[in-house]
């Protein structure tokens, strides 16, 4: 195809661009997902019985994700920087994405606070949590006292104890740390030697890509069992006392998307409801597994595929989902707030403020820990300690949340995907590594990244037009000189 279209000595734009045929919407990911969440619903309410023994769909599917996560970090880290062959270089980007989600996090946290005392969702409740939701919440709070305090985070969160125990494990921030040292490594190595081994890693990351494609065809059953189940457990009678605490947390996540992030994506020159336009696909498969990291390989696809150089998406996206949950921050702030307006007490301001920075700290191991909403939450609780969270106060506060927090988790997983997108770009755009008129293009026409997403990932009906227009188009990935304009030119 290359040979043809520059039979005429031109630079790349020839004549003989490939055509892209449109494809059938009940061949692609999306379609099947709407209809395993519409089912899900149908079903939970209809046969609740039977739905509430459908989560297992759901979980396999996520297990089966988590089982290729860590290898995906290692190995997108590791090729993204030691590809740059410049630590410096990969520090200033480390220092910008980290800067941007400290901020981020104050904002949220500040945003969880300002809604608890605006609405107080917790004023007024005369709810009693279930025997079972207490012995849950008893499990959590056990947990969370273990994951408290910084030398423990530091210790037991952030680095590992061995080198294979962090993917064992699925721990994605020691496996980030993994990556890190060992890019810092290769780096330091002479170039052909570099070249080598970078080039190996790569070659695995194709095999581990093309696991995900076939995981990725049980998302809708996945999308399925995790509604039905979620409906058919939680019902309607039950979540009434708590609808203001849900309507409070979604409407906060659905401002901090528009308003915050619409701000950020404006200063960086892009538009956020394209952004969601361009992840539609991740957004539904993350509502009907209730988990981003479902989607994590894909967005590592789809970004690249959007202008975001290699080396930006690898680092930013892999350390985001451990360093900037911004959905969960709201969620930690409210939450607590919650139990104390729940217990018919008062928190005074100069204690909310405290609690917050606290969290500050608490978030960020947040992806290390199991039913990270929850535990961190209690984590937080009581570190924070003193007059205002008793032991027996967190347990009863926790075991009150616990029957709406799938529907929270929900919540939080979409605005920790959207935060983490957004950063992606906005941190690329600062690093000059953001192809501008590719983005551009890609936001006015989503339709651009499918064949990188069906080579990469699959999810729908690949068909002759489509290969075609794959290989005859210039990815960002694989066209160094475009690259190298962009990082001169922004």
């Amino acid at each position: 195809m290359a040979e043809v279209a520059n039979a005429d000595g031109s630079s790349g734009t020839g004549s003989t661009t490939p055509t892209r045929t449109k494809k059938k919407v009940y061949t692609q990911l999306w379609f099947w997902v709407i209809v395993g969440i519409v089912s899900g619903i149908l079903v939970g309410f209809l046969a609740p019985g039977f739905a509430k023994e459908t989560k297992w769909l759901a979980d396999t599917f996520v297990q089966m994700i988590k089982v290729i996560i860590g290898p995906v970090i290692f190995c997108t880290v590791v090729v993204g920087i030691a590809s740059l062959g410049n630590l410096a270089r990969a520090g200033g980007l480390a220092a910008r994405a980290l800067g941007y989600f400290l901020v981020m996090t104050v904002i949220a946290l500040t945003m969880g606070l300002v809604a608890g005392n605006v609405f107080q969702p917790g004023a007024g409740f005369t709810g009693q949590p279930s025997t079972s939701d207490l012995a849950k919440a008893t499990d959590q709070a056990a947990t969370g006292s273990q994951e408290s305090g910084v030398i423990p985070f530091i210790q037991d969160s952030l680095l590992p104890h061995s080198f294979f125990g962090p993917f064992v494990e699925n721990s994605v921030l020691q496996v980030l740390v993994l990556a890190i040292l060992s890019a810092c490594a290769i780096s330091s190595l002479n170039p052909a030697l570099r070249s080598r081994l970078v080039g190996g890693i790569e070659g695995i990351a194709q095999v581990i890509f093309g696991i995900i494609k076939i995981i990725m065809w049980a998302a809708p059953v996945a999308a399925f069992g995790g509604m039905a189940y979620t409906v058919g457990q939680m019902g309607g009678g039950s979540l009434v006392n708590l609808l203001k605490l849900m309507a409070v947390f979604w409407g906060t996540c659905a401002v901090f998307v528009v308003v915050v992030l619409g701000a950020v994506s404006w200063a960086a020159g892009f538009n956020v409801f394209k952004v969601i336009r361009l992840i539609k696909d991740e957004l539904l498969i993350i509502v009907g597994t209730s988990s981003s990291e479902s989607v994590l390989p894909r967005f590592l696809t789809k970004l690249q595929s959007a202008g975001a150089s290699k080396q930006t998406v690898g680092m930013v996206i892999p350390t985001g989902y451990s360093f900037n949950l911004d959905g969960t921050c709201i969620y930690l702030t409210l939450g607590a707030l919650f139990i104390i307006q729940a217990g018919g007490e008062v928190l005074p301001i100069g204690a909310q403020i405290a609690l917050a920075v606290l969290m500050v700290l608490t978030s960020k191991g947040a992806a290390g820990v199991t039913g990270a909403g929850l535990v961190t939450l209690a984590a937080s609780l009581q570190a924070f300690g003193g007059e205002f969270f008793t032991p027996e106060a967190i347990v009863v506060g926790l075991a009150l949340i616990v029957g709406i927090d799938r529907m929270m988790s929900e919540g939080r997983a979409l605005t920790n995907a959207i935060g983490n997108v957004v950063a992606t770009l906005v941190v690329a755009r600062w690093n000059g590594e953001l192809d501008r008129e590719r983005l551009a293009a890609v936001l006015d026409d989503p339709t651009l990244v499918e064949a990188d997403m069906e080579a990469a990932h699959g999810g729908g009906a690949a068909d002759a037009e489509i290969d075609e227009a794959a290989d005859g188009a210039a990815k960002p990935d694989a066209d160094e000189s475009r690259r190298e304009k962009v990082g001169a030119g922004s």
